[in-house]
């Protein structure tokens, strides 16, 4: 989501709220959220997350995964292809414990197929480089190959049978106030995420239905 969402927001931020000195960083979720509770991280984005005693989560997008091949695959966006398809091919894997391992494991159990596993590996450009150079296929999701794809690097089209899905949240802290300037990024955040969704930037993701409503976005929509 990073690649996606980052320049969006340190641009908001620097035109609503210049006085805020924000500070990025990318990591599991597993660890994002241990990050949270320790309050080492102000907020967050998680996936497939509800509320706990320590966390007040937002859901924000529901978003697709996709297959993905070498180039010349004749994979296509606008054709879904089945995950036994896939797994009938060369697989390559994110390491487990990685939230998109979860997902792709969980799809696994529902199809009597065992994939060849080439490799996992923890770095999403690194499995997009190995399946580019013919290794394997993958399951990505949609914002992270949508470039690829689109330039012919890739091959890509959405799951079906099953189709996969994973849930983004906003995680941030249940104790005591929350600070003025996480507030500020928090609110940005929602702004900056429905804007992307609505304007078909983030490819393969809707907005949740109880993503809170942003005043300055609905008046962009009116202007």
């Amino acid at each position: 989501m990073v690649e996606i969402l980052a320049e969006p927001l340190v641009r908001a931020l620097d035109q609503h709220h210049p006085g805020i000195e924000l500070r990025l960083v990318t990591a599991y979720s597993g660890h994002l959220q241990e990050w949270l509770d320790l309050g080492d991280a102000d907020l967050s984005l998680l996936y497939n997350l509800d509320s706990s005693p320590s966390l007040a989560v937002t859901p924000l997008v529901e978003e697709e995964l996709w297959a993905v091949a070498p180039p010349g695959s004749g994979l296509t966006p606008e054709v879904p292809v089945k995950c036994r398809t896939v797994l009938e091919h060369p697989f390559v894997l994110p390491v487990s414990g990685h939230g998109l391992r979860s997902l792709i494991d969980q799809a696994r159990a529902t199809i009597d197929v065992q994939p060849r596993i080439v490799a996992e590996v923890n770095s999403l450009q690194l499995q997009k480089t190995l399946v580019q150079a013919g290794h394997g296929w993958s399951m990505l999701p949609a914002a992270g190959v949508r470039h690829d794809v689109e330039s012919g690097i890739l091959t890509g089209a959405p799951l079906r049978d099953p189709h996969i899905t994973r849930q983004v949240v906003l995680g941030l802290q249940r104790s005591g106030r929350t600070p003025t300037p996480v507030e500020a990024v928090a609110s940005e955040m929602v702004r900056v995420v429905r804007r992307l969704v609505l304007d078909g930037v983030w490819s393969g993701a809707r907005l949740s239905s109880s993503l809170p409503g942003d005043r300055r976005a609905n008046q962009d929509s009116d202007s």
